[in-house]
């Protein structure tokens, strides 16, 4: 079991840190997150500008708890609330027919469909099986079971993280390169 709470910890955290710092990398970042937060609305009545650094601070939050051993467990579970949420979202936006970008990791045009809940429910899977793993107490991680979660949690975070590039690849569909995102073409 530690080496289960281990790798969804390092894949959980790794995943918030990328969302988190794709959204900080700069101004034109932030806005880009704002308006696409802006244009699925969502199931919580918040105002549109509070949407946007709430769902950034949380994602930070989520990164700080689950670096800390201490806190682990709230990490795990902030990141399942926030992941739920997310999935959420993405639902009444999809059933609503609203066709906003994912921006979950940055500058994308894949509108959002079911194959972003899907990855949302994987990691939300991966989340809640980390927050199993971390309430039963466990002897501290051998080198090399420690090195081999990480690289597992590796393995499944990049196509996470690059999510609408793998998903382009079996729906036929052209993503923007990342020269076009930031000239806006």
């Amino acid at each position: 079991m530690a080496y289960l709470s281990f790798a969804a910890r390092c894949l959980i955290l790794a995943i918030f840190a990328a969302s988190a710092a794709s959204k900080l990398r700069g101004p034109a970042a932030f806005a880009e997150f704002r308006r696409s937060a802006a244009a699925l609305g969502g199931p919580v009545p918040l105002p549109t500008a509070a949407l946007a650094p709430i769902v950034v601070t949380a994602e930070v939050a989520v990164v700080l708890l689950l670096a800390v051993p201490a806190t682990v467990g709230f990490g795990f579970a902030l990141a399942i609330a926030l992941l739920a949420a997310f999935s959420i979202a993405i639902v009444a936006a999809v059933r609503a027919g609203t066709r906003a970008p994912c921006r979950c990791f940055g500058a994308s045009t894949t509108p959002l469909g079911a194959p972003h809940v899907v990855r949302n429910a994987a990691l939300l899977t991966a989340a809640a099986l980390g927050l199993v793993a971390t309430i039963r107490p466990h002897a501290g991680l051998h080198p090399a079971g420690a090195a081999l979660s990480l690289v597992a949690a590796a393995a499944v975070a990049v196509p996470a993280i690059r999510f609408d590039d793998f998903a382009a690849l079996f729906t036929g569909t052209t993503p923007r390169s990342p020269s076009q995102y930031r000239k806006g073409t």
